[in-house]
């Protein structure tokens, strides 16, 4: 079975037929992919031969992987995932290295409190709060459908006393000097919107449009959370965005517009592009 969907699905374009047969089978039987070596002669009954054909189908017409069988890995962590949120990707994992760089430099014992925008799944929040037993952490997102799924997510992994949800668009549900954060984190929408129609169909047609489409410029979410992120930041906060891999120069003329912040760096990901954005708070002269 492995073997004719892999062909299968090679001829019909998939990116990567055999992971993806072995993901689907897996799924089907209730196993580790593992498994289906250990018991490579184990034949399949009708019930679960159905089952794998109703999915192939599924894949054949372009839904993602991860949300078919319903679960995507980031960090190590598994997370349900559903067509209400992105499906957590390699190179956001560069986000949370940044970040823990930063703390553990930092902030190495100190309790410190990070603002997530956008949080979708939860990933970048609950990878952090995995990590950082010293750290409460709030995750925003417009989407309720998206919080629902963030939240389950917390509470499969038991962080939900830890992480505080909150329904908003961007900052709007923060009011500066109200609170300060050590860092506030965004992997927001930055494709442009005449690129939309070049994503691949799984993206195109199955992924949320509202978090990925960054306007005219791909820059209309980064324009609005730098623009007032500087004033909810503490003295030594920074400022963390995930960026298109052609947009470092862009994203650093605008900062200059901007006078809250004093630095900006910009971290690669696992493929050598420019992948997050880091902005320092400007600190505050004193006389």
């Amino acid at each position: 079975m492995l073997q004719w969907t892999t062909a299968y699905f090679q001829e019909r374009g998939i990116e990567q037929p055999r992971v993806d047969a072995e993901i689907l089978l897996a799924h089907v039987l209730g196993v580790k992919r593992i498994e289906l070596y250990l018991n490579y002669n184990q034949p399949l009954v009708g019930q679960e031969l159905g089952r794998f054909k109703k999915i192939i189908k599924r894949r054949l017409a372009g839904e993602p992987v991860a949300y078919i069988v319903g679960m995507k890995e980031f960090w190590s962590l598994p997370l349900q995932v559903n067509p209400a949120v992105l499906i957590p990707r390699p190179e956001t994992e560069t986000v949370v290295e940044t970040a823990l760089g930063i703390i553990n430099a930092s902030w190495p014992s100190a309790s410190v409190r990070v603002l997530e925008l956008g949080t979708g799944s939860g990933a970048i929040t609950i990878a952090l709060a995995s990590e950082l037993a010293h750290g409460t952490f709030y995750a925003s997102d417009f989407s309720l459908a998206a919080l629902a799924m963030a939240r389950q997510n917390a509470k499969t992994h038991r962080m939900e006393g830890r992480i505080h949800l909150i329904c908003a668009d961007w900052l709007s549900a923060v009011r500066p000097s109200s609170i300060l954060f050590n860092l506030i984190i965004s992997n927001p929408p930055y494709v442009r919107s005449a690129d939309m129609t070049t994503l691949s169909r799984e993206i195109r047609e199955h992924e949320p449009a509202l978090a990925l489409d960054g306007e005219m410029d791909g820059l209309g979410a980064l324009r609005r959370i730098i623009s007032t992120a500087g004033r909810m930041l503490s003295s030594d906060g920074a400022l963390l965005l995930e960026i298109g891999f052609d947009q470092a120069m862009a994203v650093k003329e605008l900062i200059g517009q901007y006078k809250d912040y004093r630095d900006v760096e910009f971290k690669k990901d696992y493929t050598g592009h420019d992948r997050v954005a880091v902005l320092y708070k400007k600190l505050l002269r004193t006389q």
